[in-house]
């Protein structure tokens, strides 16, 4: 079905040509209606067109590396979808269905080369335009991006937090009670010695200056592990917010499934329904 010039004029992606530009595309482009759930091209379809949503609504979705189906973009009234595939004459990246009764005008490489033969101007239009389309895949990539929360929290730490980890993971091992428990006992040995030889010591019995030293280190070293063990509960809350966000794109998952499946079974109930009264009348002729 052709296309006409005022249609044109309302899709963002030509809203910058002029009316020659638009007469010129509008005698190459063809209009396609679309019924609800019919897909539009599937992956790796070879890409020969693309599309411009006039009425309705579709949705693009792709595989990720989990192979989880992702929705792409939901293009609307005057949003274009397939663009990049067709310009690159790649098979599609992507999955577009209708999810409505939807009208799209249909483009192909033809009708774009012959729009910029006669009219070379309208291509930075386009570009312009389809500049946008960027910023959107970049904007999927980054809320697709889940990193290790290890790794956000240490690009965020400072020098203090990095020496209270140190701290408190060397606190915490054997090599730290060995060193302490020999220090103690050299420390209680040489002063014992020291009163025994020559009748005075630095820190004699009961040893104040070492309760003295042991009161220092425990107050210094208490706020250090209290510092790295809050660390490690922002570290946890950050694992918990993600296991979150995992757990409900699984929720996501399992009810398209659902939907799909449902979908599914009353397609079959349709089938079963147009094919019941034949069988009724042929009860003997086997089943295809």
């Amino acid at each position: 079905m052709p296309c006409k010039a005022d249609e044109l004029r309302q899709v963002p992606l030509f809203s910058l040509l002029d009316e020659d530009e638009l007469a010129v595309l509008a005698s190459q482009v063809d209009v396609r209606e679309f019924s609800t759930h019919q897909r539009i091209y599937k992956v790796d379809e070879p890409s020969g067109r693309a599309y411009v949503v006039l009425t309705g609504a579709v949705e693009v979705t792709l595989l990720d590396e989990d192979g989880q189906e992702v929705t792409f973009s939901t293009p609307h009234h005057g949003e274009a979808f397939g663009f990049a595939s067709m310009l690159e004459a790649t098979p599609h990246q992507t999955t577009a269905v209708a999810t409505e009764p939807t009208t799209c005008i249909e483009v192909d490489r033809h009708d774009l080369s012959t729009l910029l033969e006669r009219k070379p101007l309208a291509g930075l239009d386009m570009l312009t335009i389809m500049s946008r389309e960027i910023h959107i895949a970049q904007g999927v990539i980054r809320g697709r991006a889940m990193r290790n929360p290890n790794e956000l929290i240490d690009e965020q730490e400072t020098f203090g937090e990095r020496i209270a980890d140190h701290v408190a993971s060397f606190g915490g091992s054997w090599t730290f009670i060995i060193l302490f428990l020999s220090t103690m006992i050299g420390y209680v040995i040489l002063s014992v010695v020291l009163v025994v030889v020559h009748g005075s010591s630095w820190d004699p019995y009961p040893f104040i200056l070492l309760n003295l030293f042991l009161s220092m280190l425990a107050a210094i070293q208490a706020p250090v592990i209290m510092m790295s063990q809050n660390r490690q509960d922002q570290k946890d809350r950050l694992r918990s917010e993600l296991d979150f966000e995992v757990n409900r794109r699984a929720e996501a998952e399992i009810l398209a499934l659902a939907r799909k499946i449902h979908f599914l079974s009353d397609k079959v109930a349709d089938i079963d329904e147009h094919l019941r009264p034949s069988r009724l009348q042929n009860p003997d002729e086997p089943l295809s």
